[in-house]
């Protein structure tokens, strides 16, 4: 084990000192002083056009594009944008699709002329999807041939939503243009020119509340930025710190995207990080781990940031597998903690292997606390230390600041917190208490300043590093004729995390192949329950008269002889 030679305090201190590459200085940001990073691009446009070079960049099945070449294919779409589209500065762009390369290159060119990138769940059906554009009203849409089709079954969409499809067939109810023929009608166009400002709005991002449609969060280019500079100091604090070596490596590094380009982690911490670090991102038409496994041993890559689902997967298959890993040399991953003995196996599986993993939210951009080598080995539970940027505190039910080792909500604050949920301003104001961001989360502090998640206050279901709102799924329960009352809940899982669990108090017994047919016309695939427990008396209820979600979740563990499993 490498000794530690300084605090992470000490590190800080030393990295981020005048002068040197992470220099912070407190500026003020939206009224609030806030440290930032006195070197960070200015924009995600400069980020972008700071990092060109003819290394590899995307890698899909047969087709490479390096940095220069995704620059050019956005600035010709960047040109359409403008010319064809009428896009203006702080207009929607919406993207919804697969995995492609066509997804970062519509992202590059929205976000550089001043445009808001929204991103749409690719795993939403038709009625979620026409409730997102009805919520952003995007200008243009951006869409591959499932969401294309998806598309063509929404009601009430806009006249003026204009349509671009990539990799996809015309379809005969929606008008559409088609990708590559408004790319050529802009061959060699360069990149428009539009000021921009660090603290102009860049992303909407949608993450699943408690109740209701999920919330549009509204980001800034500023955000954004601090926090991949964030992920790039944590490196160098723990190298200072003595808990982590730099390897020279003689061939490119690289990352398996095994994360939809539409989370914060799979977009922020998985692609965009990979500009200033010139790594080469390896992406896949779906999560297959044959596939993902022969795609990091051809392409050499180092870096896997995956949901706890994923690991198991690449962990369990690798050992046996006839690919040479080698190459893999971080493991990451994020919204929820791993069990412990996953924390043990990615250590067990190689001498070169490390374990990563971190808590962060869509509101902050993704970034939050980190933790990583034998720091994470030694504290498996834990989700790390607080970013430079950040500041976290936990605070009891009233309010006051508790002290190390007393659980509490989890509150933050900083650089890269989000400017609010998207027309929703009273959701907004709620969300803060002060500067200080109200998470949800139920947390402790130890005294090292290594934070654990113990739960939520919020209710919300984490499977396989997706939010899922309760209250989304319980009232698409409730339009079945046969449901009085429903209670939806998470129950621990090994492999994704968790899984979802429903109550119902029913008139009659509902064959659960029917109620799952029934609710895939209402929510996602991901969304639809696994576990279902039908009784015939109302459920339990507290003095306020609110479902007891806690004791149902209990009780139905317990009938569905699922005993051995401990309540996170």
């Amino acid at each position: 084990m490498l000794k530690v030679r300084k605090t992470r305090a000490e590190a800080i201190t030393t990295v981020c000192a005048p002068g040197q590459p992470y220099e912070l200085q407190e500026l003020a940001v939206h009224g609030c002083r806030h440290r930032v990073f006195v070197n960070a691009p200015q924009t995600l446009h400069d980020l972008y056009r700071d990092n060109l070079s003819d290394l590899d960049f995307i890698i899909y099945e047969q087709q490479r594009l390096t940095f220069n070449d995704v620059y050019q294919q956005a600035s010709m779409m960047a040109a359409a944008m403008v010319t064809d589209f009428g896009i203006e500065k702080g207009d929607r762009v919406a993207i919804s699709m697969r995995n492609y390369p066509e997804w970062i290159v519509a992202f590059y060119a929205a976000t550089s002329i001043g445009a808001i990138a929204v991103a749409y769940n690719a795993l939403w059906n038709s009625g979620d999807l026409a409730n997102g554009i009805l919520d952003a009203s995007p200008k243009l849409i951006i869409v591959d041939q499932e969401r294309l089709d998806r598309l063509a079954l929404c009601e009430g969409l806009p006249a003026s939503l204009q349509v671009v499809r990539t990799r996809a067939l015309e379809n005969d109810y929606i008008f559409s243009l088609n990708w590559s023929d408004v790319l050529d009608a802009h061959k060699d166009s360069v990149m428009p020119e539009v000021h921009l400002d660090p603290d102009d709005n860049a992303t909407i991002l949608y993450t699943s509340g408690s109740t209701g449609f999920p919330k549009g969060v509204l980001s800034s280019h500023r955000a954004i930025i601090n926090a991949l500079l964030s992920w790039e100091l944590d490196e160098c604090l723990l190298i200072e710190m003595g808990v982590h070596t730099s390897v020279n490596l003689d061939f490119q590094r690289g990352m398996l995207l095994a994360i939809p380009l539409f989370h914060v982690s799979g977009l922020f911490v998985s692609c965009l990080m990979c500009l200033r670090a010139q790594r080469k991102l390896g992406c896949l038409y779906k999560w297959d781990t044959e596939s993902a496994l022969a795609l990091i041993e051809q392409e050499r890559l180092t870096v896997c940031s995956a949901p706890s689902a994923i690991t198991g997967d690449i962990i369990s298959a690798g050992r046996d597998s006839v690919h040479d890993l080698s190459s893999l040399r971080v493991i990451g991953g994020g919204g929820m903690h791993r069990a412990p003995k996953q924390v043990k196996s990615i250590g067990e599986f190689s001498d070169l292997l490390q374990p990563h993993t971190g808590w962060g939210m869509t509101e902050t951009n993704g970034l939050g606390v980190g933790i990583f080598g034998n720091h994470y080995l030694e504290r498996p539970g834990s989700s790390g230390l607080c970013s430079a940027v950040l500041d976290i505190r936990v605070v009891d039910k009233e309010g006051h600041v508790l002290v190390s080792g007393e659980s509490g909500e989890l509150q933050i604050r900083g650089t890269t917190l989000f400017n609010g949920y998207w027309n929703q301003p009273d959701a907004t104001t709620q969300a803060f208490d002060g500067e200080w961001f109200r998470t949800g989360d139920r947390a402790t502090i130890d005294e090292d300043g290594f934070v654990y998640i113990n739960g939520r206050f919020k209710e919300l279901i984490i499977r396989g590093g997706e939010n899922i709102g309760c209250g989304a799924i319980e009232d698409a329960i409730l339009e079945h004729k046969d449901v009085i009352e429903a209670a939806a809940y998470g129950i621990p899982d090994d492999r994704l995390g968790e899984e979802i669990g429903v109550t119902l108090y029913v008139h009659r017994e509902i064959d659960e192949g029917q109620l799952r047919e029934f609710l895939s016309k209402k929510l996602a695939v991901f969304e639809i329950p696994r576990y279902v427990v039908q009784q015939n008396k109302p459920l339990i209820r507290g003095d306020t008269e609110k479902i007891q979600r806690r004791q149902v979740k209990l009780e139905a563990i317990e009938s569905l002889g699922l005993s051995s499993i401990k309540d996170g």
